[in-house]
């Protein structure tokens, strides 16, 4: 191992990183959806002109990447990696507002319940979630983290198997792909574990299939449906009541 090599790497992401206008793009693009440069530079409050020099930044520093539809020009998170960084570095940045509006405040509450961390569930309702599925025995979470330093895995039960198979959730698959299985990552507000992984990734999008969730309008929080407060009390004893 070259410490300088690693070093370098390490300072060019740290410098990708160090602009507030690249930092709210990243976290823009959280949401797991894909941005055009236009509209990461409208949501960070900067001129469309000097989008360009800020988004290829982050691609060269492989924490973006873009593709090309017609003449628009695409931007997503390079890799979950990368989402899992930037929700433990927001642990130590967690805003303190002056004066806050009520929109705000509304806006404020209605993510740290329940929000997108990229393609998996985050927030109050994330981590109940996983301390309902390990409680029932269905995950199994590592006391350590993985052998590279990753975050602490997760291992899927019997039991587990039966109940994500039940869901719909294709586990042969997922254990074909090359993204590991489950982890679980250090939620930002809640300073507790929500689950992520391939399988975050396929509960979430299953979860949107059966109608128990819905993205709100203009923003990475979540809405619980009724149907999806109904099914996962039934399922799992969970009553994800949005804290007022």
């Amino acid at each position: 191992m070259d410490e300088r090599e690693d070093g370098a790497r390490l300072a060019r992401v740290a410098s990708a990183l160090s602009d507030a206008s690249r930092a709210t793009m990243l976290l823009c693009l959280l949401d797991g959806r894909a941005w055009t440069p236009a509209e990461l530079a409208d949501r960070a409050g900067i001129a469309r002109s000097t989008a360009t020099g800020h988004v290829n930044a982050l691609v060269e520093a492989g924490l973006v990447s873009d593709r090309r539809a017609g003449r628009h020009r695409y931007l997503t998170i390079a890799r979950p990696e990368v989402v899992a960084a930037i929700e433990a570095l927001s642990t130590f940045a967690v805003p303190a507002r002056p004066g806050p509006t009520l929109r705000s405040v509304h806006a404020d509450r209605a993510l740290r319940h329940a929000r997108s961390c990229y393609d998996h569930l985050a927030g109050e309702l994330g981590t109940e979630l996983l301390r309902a599925w390990v409680s029932r025995a269905l995950l199994e979470v590592e006391d350590a983290n993985g052998p590279d330093g990753d975050a602490r895995r997760v291992r899927l039960t019997a039991a587990g198997e039966e109940w994500f198979g039940d869901l719909g959730i294709e586990l042969d698959r997922l254990a074909r792909g090359r993204r590991q299985l489950a982890l679980v990552c250090l939620d930002w507000t809640e300073r507790r574990d929500h689950l992520a992984g391939a399988l975050g990734a396929a509960f979430m999008a299953r979860a949107q299939e059966l109608g128990w969730i819905g993205r709100r309008s203009g923003s990475r929080a979540i809405r619980v449906t009724e149907v999806g407060t109904r099914e996962l009390e039934e399922r799992l004893g969970l009553r994800p009541v949005e804290r007022r």
